[in-house]
């Protein structure tokens, strides 16, 4: 429990900085007597003395006193930013999913910048989890994700439908296929990504199409999935697919659009349902869309 207020600390570091209770007393609007009286209470709550106070003498600061007196300053000082933070502006503050942020962060920030200029931006990244614990607790403002176990008091605005794609050896026998099905890969070892909320999907998704897939490895990146696509160790399944025909190591891969409707997923917008709105969250958010 908490025995001090801020008032005390006020009354404290005023007295500190006018080098006398009479004149503190002036700035505060109190009597001298009252402060007197409340410095006494504080001290003995304290233990110490912050001020020498002998009558006729000069007041003067104990060493203790000089701690506290920083102390009570930064606290002074936190108490005011919390008081005034609200009517600053303070970062707008976004969040990417991590498979799709090497796409869109650095051209959403630039292009935010450009039409937003007195809001100034950051950004982050992370997993479908991450994102939605940062929007609810306030960390960030705004999140940029597909549409995939996102319950909770969150809201949305679709962007736009996207099918997922098929990594692929150059040998593999689908390779030659434009567009294979979920039914066509579903016959083949299949790479798939280790997060959970991205496994509960495509398993539930497989299940609608009494698929029973053959899940030879699980990767936690993008590159790595890509990679062992194109050494032959399955075929990978993703929603991002980076342009290009090779993994990291120079390995030569085939990426092919999976023609299966049921597969697809809406790249959204997302924020916390309980997140205060206003003009400017509109303006960038409506901003947001315009270049993604």
């Amino acid at each position: 429990m908490l025995y001090l207020t801020l008032r005390q600390y006020e009354y404290t570091v005023c007295v500190a900085d006018h080098g006398s209770l009479t004149a503190a007393a002036g700035a505060l609007n109190l009597s001298q007597p009252s402060l007197s009286i409340a410095l006494t209470r504080l001290e003995d709550r304290l233990g110490q003395k912050l001020f020498d106070r002998r009558k006729g003498a000069t007041l003067t600061i104990t060493p203790f006193g000089h701690q506290f007196i920083a102390k009570a300053r930064t606290l002074l000082d936190l108490a005011h930013d919390l008081e005034t933070s609200p009517q600053q502006n303070p970062p707008f503050r976004i969040g990417f999913f991590e498979d799709i942020a090497p796409w869109h962060l650095a051209p959403v920030l630039d292009h935010l910048r450009e039409h937003v200029p007195n809001q100034t931006f950051e950004a982050q990244t992370g997993r479908f989890s991450d994102l939605r614990q940062a929007l609810s607790t306030g960390e960030i403002d705004l999140a940029l994700t597909y549409d995939i176990a996102q319950d909770g008091p969150f809201h949305q605005h679709r962007l736009r439908q996207i099918q997922p794609v098929a990594f692929l050896a150059c040998t593999h026998p689908l390779a030659q296929h434009t567009a294979p099905t979920l039914a066509d890969l579903a016959a083949h070892p299949l790479i798939l990504f280790n997060e959970p909320e991205s496994q509960i999907y495509l398993q539930n998704l497989f299940e609608r199409l009494n698929l029973q897939p053959k899940i030879a490895h699980r990767t936690s990146s993008l590159e790595m999935m890509r990679s062992m696509a194109a050494h032959g160790y399955g075929i990978g399944i993703s929603y991002s697919h980076p342009p290009g025909n090779s993994s990291y190591d120079g390995k030569p891969l085939i990426t092919r659009p999976i023609a299966t409707p049921e597969a697809a997923a809406d790249l959204v917008l997302l924020w916390s349902a309980l997140r205060p709105q206003d003009s400017l969250f509109t303006e960038i958010r409506q901003t947001f869309c315009h270049c993604v």
